[in-house]
């Protein structure tokens, strides 16, 4: 990494997340390629939207255009497969995939599964508040079955 970079992650959260410092959390499902994923964070009440993924690159980059060309390489192939992943452990019938980047420095994409049942009008962005939200053991429960699933899938050679 070079200097200019190492500064810049010094204060970003999600760096320190990755220490295992600082104020964000969330159920770490495992270490990919140049990417952490984890399972999105509980909310105020301590509950988490089932199934909400987040990969984070495991570099300090700042945005989606920062990554080289390998990281955006090794990118396109996880996000299928724990897009996969999490159709065949919940039976999700759809997986949205969003860059958004606005709050925090450091590249990070989030995987919004639809669960069966939330009704159509539901927008896309709102798919974790009417899907279920679960306590911190069924959050570690499914990042177990996600590891494990992952793990399978990315020794397979593609889709089933």
């Amino acid at each position: 990494m070079k200097a200019d970079q190492a500064a810049a992650g010094v204060d970003c959260q999600i760096c320190a997340k990755h220490r295992g410092e600082g104020p964000m959390k969330g159920q770490l499902i495992g270490r990919y390629d140049e990417f952490w994923v984890y399972h999105g964070q509980p909310g105020a009440d301590g509950l988490a939207a089932l199934g909400h993924l987040v990969i984070e690159s495991d570099r300090h980059v700042p945005y989606l255009a920062d990554l080289t060309d390998p990281e955006a390489a090794a990118l396109g192939p996880l996000r299928s497969q724990l897009a996969r992943a999490l159709r065949d452990e919940l039976g999700v019938p759809f997986v949205f995939a969003a860059v958004i980047g606005r709050h925090i420095a450091h590249f990070h994409e989030h995987l919004l599964p639809r669960h069966a049942g939330v009704q159509p009008e539901v927008p896309w962005h709102q798919s974790d508040d009417a899907g279920p939200q679960v306590d911190a053991e069924a959050v570690a429960e499914l990042a177990r079955r996600l590891s494990k699933r992952l793990e399978q899938i990315r020794e397979s050679p593609g889709p089933a």
